[in-house]
Formats: C-alpha cells, sequence, structure tokens
C-alpha cells in the first residue's frame, strides 16, 4: 500500500476504534439484577461505519474502557505521519537524534495541534533514548564501544538493508552507501541512515554496525551527565520525557532505575510516586468524553 493511502487508512483507523470504544455511555451498565435489567439499551450507539478503507457496523460487545480510551500511540515522522500525530496522537514515539531536530519536531507538531485546535499540552512527544551508565563518561563511553563491536556484519547489514528498504548486501562494504531509490517502506528512518551517510561520509560497514546496535539518541555518561542532558531536552521544550531503550537486560535496567532515576528525582524532574491508576493518569493527560454521545456522530479533525 502507498505510503500516503496507508497514512490515510491509519486516519479512518483512528476514527473507527474511538468510536466502538464510545460505542457504551460510561454508565449504561445497569446490571440490576432484581428488575432483570443488564444494560439500558438507551445508552448504546451503533457505530455503523462507511468509509473508503473500512466498513464497521459494532457496537463493540464491551464496556467502555476503564481511561475513556487507551492512550494513543504514533510513530512517524514524515509529513502525514505529524499530520496523523497532530490530529490523534497522546503519545509520540520520537526518533530526534539531537536536541536541535527534538526542538524543531516538538514545536513543529505542537503548531499543527494549534492551528487545528487541539491543545498541546494533550499530546507527549517521547523519543526513544538509549542510556548507558558508567561511574565515569569514560567507563560508559567504554561499555557503549565494547558492545557496539559485538554487532556480526551479516546482521547488521540486514538491519541496514531493512531500514533502507532496499538490499544493500551486494555492495563494497568498505565503500559509500550508493544512490538508494525513494522507498515504500518508512520514510523518516530511511531518509535519516541516508543523511547520516552523507554528511558524516560513512561507509556501508560503519552503517550496518550502527543499524545493528543502537543509531538513535543515546545518553552516555555518568548519572548527574545523563540527567543533565535529560534536563536539558525537557527545559528547551525538545521533549516531554524519553522511551527508553537499555543495552541489556535486567543490568541497563536496573542501571537507570537505582542510578539515573534518583538524580532526576533529586532535581525535581521525575515522579516520586504515582499521582493515578491508568497510563492516562500517569501521563497527565485528560480522559476522553464519550463523543457519541455527546454529538451523535465520531467529529473527523480538519487540517488548516
Amino acid at each position: 500500500m502507498a505510503h500516503a493511502t496507508r497514512y490515510e487508512r491509519a486516519r479512518e483507523f483512528y476514527d473507527v476504534v474511538t468510536g466502538l470504544w464510545d460505542s457504551w455511555a460510561d454508565d449504561a451498565f445497569v446490571r440490576d439484577v432484581d428488575a432483570g435489567i443488564y444494560f439500558d439499551p438507551d445508552k448504546l450507539h451503533v457505530l455503523d461505519h462507511k468509509g473508503p478503507h473500512l466498513s464497521v457496523r459494532g457496537p463493540l460487545n464491551i464496556a467502555r474502557p476503564v481511561q475513556g480510551w487507551p492512550v494513543i500511540v504514533q510513530a512517524g515522522a514524515s509529513e502525514p505521519g505529524r499530520w496523523l500525530a497532530a490530529e490523534t496522537a497522546e503519545v509520540i514515539f520520537g526518533a530526534e537524534q539531537t536536541i536541535e531536530g527534538g526542538k524543531a519536531f516538538y514545536a513543529d507538531v505542537k503548531g499543527r495541534m494549534r492551528a487545528i485546535g487541539r491543545d498541546p499540552d494533550h499530546l507527549k512527544i517521547l523519543p526513544a533514548a538509549f542510556v548507558m551508565v558508567g561511574d565515569t563518561i569514560e567507563e560508559a563511553q567504554a561499555k557503549r564501544a565494547h558492545l557496539d563491536s559485538l554487532v556480526h556484519y551479516d546482521s547488521g547489514i540486514r538491519s541496514l538493508s531493512i531500514m533502507l528498504d532496499y538490499d544493500v548486501a551486494g555492495f563494497d562494504p568498505d565503500g559509500p552507501l550508493p544512490e538508494i531509490p525513494e522507498s515504500n517502506a518508512s520514510k523518516s528512518s530511511r531518509d535519516r541512515v541516508v543523511e547520516a551517510a552523507r554528511e558524516k561520509n560513512l561507509t556501508i560497514r560503519q552503517l550496518a554496525a550502527s543499524a545493528g546496535s543502537y543509531a538513535g539518541l543515546a545518553f552516555v555518561g555518568t548519572p548527574d551527565s545523563i540527567a543533565d542532558e535529560m534536563e536539558a531536552w525537557l527545559e528547551e521544550r525538545a521533549s516531554d520525557g524519553f522511551n527508553m531503550m537499555f543495552p541489556w537486560l535486567p543490568g541497563g535496567l536496573d542501571d537507570f532505575t537505582g542510578r539515573v532515576v534518583p538524580e532526576l528525582q533529586r532535581r525535581g524532574i521525575f515522579r516520586t510516586e504515582y499521582g493515578g491508576s491508568t497510563l492516562r493518569d500517569h501521563l497527565g493527560l485528560p480522559r476522553p468524553e464519550n463523543r457519541l454521545f455527546a454529538t451523535g456522530q465520531v467529529p473527523v479533525a480538519v487540517r488548516a
């Protein structure tokens, strides 16, 4: 399916699944044993969606979720992906590798939200972030270098070919990346690889090593230095938090939770206790109203 068409279908899919989650009013299930009433039929809505990609009558055969809707998460930074996020997402799994790139992406997507009347605070941008903790920055860097050295070329070249949606295994490993045709797969990940190859004059072997390990945003250092970098991303509006990536489990996770999290808490930029019982609560996102019972139909966002 063509890239743009995939996003058109995704947008319609969003309307369908949120409409199905809104099939029942929150108080529809009476469960009155004495009266023999299980639910109030006036509080049931049949979606009856008929669109260019999907045809779904509904209703969903379960009650409305505790969170209203599950948290809507989007990934992808192409032009259609940014619009889909601005119109529908509550979390973005981002992929920006620099704080300047993060700031530009953050401003762009949140600006699109304002243009269509959505509150920018109702979307949390969380770039993927690899973390390697050491007693010194040099120790953390050495640990990262050792981990990267374990990537076998055959594995790396396959990962690179997948990212590019093009088989580059037959090219000279120590030569530059040749011109790669446009892809119908993920455009943003392909573009990041090509841009890195051109700007840093990387060979295919170097690109494969990066693709086979971790090529994105990385915080490599001491608990203090990692907290400094994270704090900068938050304060400069490059992100609202991070989607953490650990070098191994459980050790990498233990290093982060046992050493970096206490420093973040000391600075007041990470919670010390939970303020609710759902993911939506933890992210500070509002519970969506039931749109079908508020308006009788699923509204579709209109781009400015």
